[in-house]
């Protein structure tokens, strides 16, 4: 009789406790589920790569579930602080797997919604153009670019992130600021700019013009090609607008499928997606500079491309 009547009374005690339980991971469900865009974008913007970021993700809510709610001033701050370590601890091992990579690795492209493409700064941090000028950052150098120029994070918050003093993240921003100016495209490129170039560029390859193809692309255009050693792809850089038209004439004459272009919004900017047999081959991005192409880059590895199926929502 003792030990039931303890039972009872326990039992108010042990269903506050669950009660209180369930409602903490409700609300970390619900902050996580309202920031989950917005980590998936720091994420693939230090990491280049989508299923990277989705594991990271993964990571990020399995410690965040396990996190006190009631010591936690700022939801969003703590969740890009937990995002921003584990893209980091990725982002080395990442470099240690793409030294073994078949050929250029190139970032995974996505196929993004009309309001990536309207918010300018994020459309221009996310292009395949950017995210290769990225790529020569080292990892907390990328981190501290990502946070501070794309998200607009105080030094104070990066700090925290990224395990440095604040004067030190200032460094490394200044530094880092100096290194991507150096390399990001010469000037701001409008939408609208970058489909017309990408038209006269579809146009001539569909019709053979080797000439309207030369008048597109830069005297110093750069073709990279990303097969990850499943399908064949350039595995150097292919420098120059003679030897870029004739080798894409070349390797589109061997083709016995039939070939489509079709025009497409990835990562923020008009691209190409190529389609043989009805079936996708190929995501061409591009870098446009003075209305010519100066940059080509095609991802084949068929790895990289399940997140061309769907549209990806990404946030600042």
């Amino acid at each position: 009789m003792g030990s039931w009547r303890t039972s009872r009374r326990e039992q108010p005690v042990k269903s506050a406790r669950a009660e209180e339980r369930t409602e903490d991971v409700d609300a970390a469900t619900e902050a996580f589920v309202a920031h989950r865009n917005l980590l998936f974008t720091v994420a693939y913007e230090m990491l280049g790569s989508a299923a990277d970021a989705e594991d990271v993700l993964q990571e990020t809510w399995l410690r965040w579930a396990g996190v006190d709610l009631a010591a936690v001033r700022d939801r969003r701050a703590y969740l890009v602080r937990i995002t921003t370590r584990q893209a980091l601890s990725r982002l080395r091992t990442l470099g240690r797997r793409k030294e073994s990579y078949v050929g250029s690795w190139l970032p995974e492209p996505l196929l993004t919604a009309p309001d990536v493409a309207e918010d300018v700064e994020l459309a221009d941090s996310v292009s395949m153009a950017m995210l290769l000028v990225l790529e020569t950052l080292a990892p907390t150098e990328r981190a501290v670019f990502v946070l501070r120029e794309v998200f607009g994070l105080e030094y104070d918050e990066i700090a925290e992130a990224v395990d440095k003093s604040p004067a030190a993240v200032r460094q490394i921003a200044h530094r880092a600021r100096a290194h991507v100016a150096a390399r990001r495209p010469r000037g701001a490129v409008s939408p609208a700019e970058t489909r017309d170039a990408l038209d006269a560029f579809r146009r001539a390859v569909e019709t053979g013009d080797l000439q309207g193809l030369l008048d597109v692309l830069a005297p110093d255009v750069v073709l990279l090609g990303d097969g990850g050693g499943v399908k064949q792809a350039v595995l150097k850089p292919v420098v120059g607008a003679d030897k870029v038209a004739r080798l894409l004439q070349a390797g589109l004459g061997r083709l016995t499928a039939e070939v489509s272009l079709r025009p497409a919004e990835v990562n923020g900017r008009p691209a190409l997606i190529v389609g043989l047999d009805g079936v996708l081959d190929t995501v061409l991005a591009v870098r446009v500079d003075d209305g010519r192409i100066t940059g080509l880059y095609a991802v084949r590895n068929p790895e990289k491309l399940s997140h061309m199926e769907s549209e990806t929502a990404l946030r600042r």
